[in-house]
């Protein structure tokens, strides 16, 4: 199961650079979260400061009551085995095989017998469907293939929290696809608390149950998936439309000169894109943090993007009732004793 991770007043800078400063939100315990941000706004380095690779100038790192800032190294080194990490690259050993590669932590943090990793290694090879390949070298392989042997590595400990740094990256659509469906899966099997760091709309729109958006060397948001898909601040809207016009710039913001021209120019940004509705497990069970689509809008007064919480083409077309889909979800029917909503696209398909 995951824990919670809460992060209080956290700021870090190299020198005179600051990277970003007071932030602070809280990682709910076996959820999905994902942070956003523009390029060279310091996401990464802020999963290297939470696993402790870092330290921060000031601010708290909060896990089962301890302040990771103040551990030593060895107390440190305790609480980072609760921890699995999931890097850019996979960062396997080109020389190690994909088995020798997932056992390494094994062999290295535990002192099972090599009956045991055996067994280990093979159950995460055959969870990230790599089951067949353990013989094979990392540079015998695609770089998704090695993107799953890392997040099978990532695994063998039980880790309680998951971290990811931009697991899409070098991706094509479709194996983004496979992976993000596949981190929702182990989230649904392991209940253990995921933080991906993302670039990828998609990902950050279907994927997880909170987002957070760096911007400016702030938190400027962290919450529900909804709240952020659903905000009129113009950074996000900039952000989730990809668009050039809006605050953020080539060099992350842009000056008051510029600004002010797309003003006086009478740029508008677009409205934000519907909500869509969450990626769920594959194998048919709830996720793991299962919430009612649109129900935190309702609960907060707040009207998503019209077509908001409409399946696209190849979702299912039920989700769970119990009040689930709004009355501004679209020209769907709902019948209120019915036990699934059943949603019909506008081309008139069920």
């Amino acid at each position: 199961m995951g824990v919670e991770v809460q992060i209080d007043g956290l700021t870090k800078s190299f020198g005179r650079q600051n990277i970003w400063a007071d932030v602070s939100f809280t990682l709910p315990e076996g959820e999905i979260s994902v942070l956003l941000g523009p390029s060279g706004t310091g996401k990464s380095v802020f999963l290297k400061t939470l696993v402790g690779l870092l330290r921060p100038d000031r601010g708290h790192i909060w896990i089962e009551g301890k302040d990771l800032p103040e551990l030593s190294e060895r107390d440190l080194y305790e609480v980072r085995k609760l921890f699995g990490v999931l890097f850019q690259d996979g960062a396997l050993f080109g020389s190690m095989n994909l088995y020798d590669n997932v056992a390494f932590p094994l062999r290295e943090h535990t002192r099972k017998s090599e009956s045991a990793v055996r067994d280990i290694v093979m159950e995460k090879l055959d969870l990230v469907g790599l089951a067949g390949d353990e013989k094979k070298l990392p540079g015998e392989i695609s770089g998704g293939m090695r993107k799953r042997a890392g997040l099978a590595r990532a695994l063998v400990l039980e880790p309680e929290i998951i971290l990811f740094d931009e697991p899409d990256s070098g991706l094509d659509p479709v194996r983004t696809t496979l992976l993000n469906h596949l981190i929702v899966d182990l989230n649904q099997q392991t209940g253990a608390t995921f933080l991906i760091v993302t670039h990828d709309i998609n990902t950050a729109r279907t994927v997880p149950d909170n987002i957070g958006l760096i911007y400016r060397r702030h938190l400027a948001m962290f919450g529900p998936r909804e709240m952020l898909l659903s905000s009129e601040e113009p950074v996000v809207r900039q952000f989730l439309n990809a668009q050039r016009h809006g605050p953020i710039g080539m060099a992350e913001e842009k000056d008051a000169s510029e600004l002010e021209a797309e003003a006086a120019a009478g740029i508008e940004l677009p409205m934000l894109p519907p909500i869509p509705l969450q990626m769920q497990p594959t194998d048919g069970r709830p996720r793991a943090a299962e919430r009612i689509p649109g129900e935190w809008c309702r609960t907060n007064g707040v009207i998503p993007p019209v077509g908001s919480f409409a399946p696209a083409p190849g979702q299912p077309t039920t989700v769970p009732a119990q009040g689930g889909v709004s009355e501004w979800a679209g020209p769907d029917r709902v019948d209120p004793h019915a036990d699934t909503v059943v949603i019909e696209r506008r081309d008139g398909g069920a």
